[in-house]
């Protein structure tokens, strides 16, 4: 299968590219790839590119913590924790393994703006449209969400640091084999 997969790395793409799921801080307290490889397939970096030009003028940049994830990854993560409200099943498949999907936050200064909970927080506080966070975190959440949808992505209601394109489940699933270097 022929794959059009983009690497997201500086300096073509000018993001701070941290992988959550490279690391041990993750939900899962360990690290569930064994190498730290970001891709995309070549319409959602295209629309990240865009995100990522609309946020400079603002002196704003995106911080990545995830974007493809293998087949194999989801199933790791739903057999740590298989809560449906905040991970697909990967029965299912997920918009990460198909490569259309992306999680990420704002920085400013090189500073993560406040956006109420962190990254992977399986709260409703997490939700979308909280108003139970702090004024300056609804105000950033909405910042990104305005940047990243000006840029073509759609959010998911549940995270506040989820986008993918639209219709993600026309793309095909991508396993760790499937992939440029592998990441499992």
């Amino acid at each position: 299968m022929k794959l059009d997969l983009v690497e997201i790395a500086p300096p073509v793409f000018d993001a701070d590219v941290t992988l959550a799921y490279a690391t041990a801080d993750n939900l899962t307290g360990q690290p569930v790839y064994r190498k730290a490889e970001c891709f995309l397939h070549r319409e959602a970096a295209e629309k990240l590119q865009t995100a990522i030009d609309l946020a400079r003028p603002l002196g704003l940049r995106l911080r990545i913590f995830d974007a493809l994830r293998p087949v194999e990854a989801q199933w790791k993560l739903w057999n740590f924790n298989p809560d449906p409200e905040f991970l697909a099943d990967p029965r299912r498949g997920s918009p990460h393994s198909r490569g259309v999907a992306v999680d990420l936050t704002l920085l400013a200064d090189g500073r993560e703006l406040d956006m109420g909970t962190g990254f992977d927080a399986f709260t409703p506080l997490s939700h979308h449209g909280r108003t139970d966070v702090p004024a300056e975190a609804q105000r950033n959440r909405l910042l990104l969400m305005g940047l990243m949808t000006a840029a073509g992505w759609d959010f998911y209601r549940n995270e506040w640091w989820h986008y993918q394109l639209f219709d993600a489940r026309r793309y095909p699933l991508i396993s760790d084999a499937d992939l440029p270097r592998e990441m499992m």
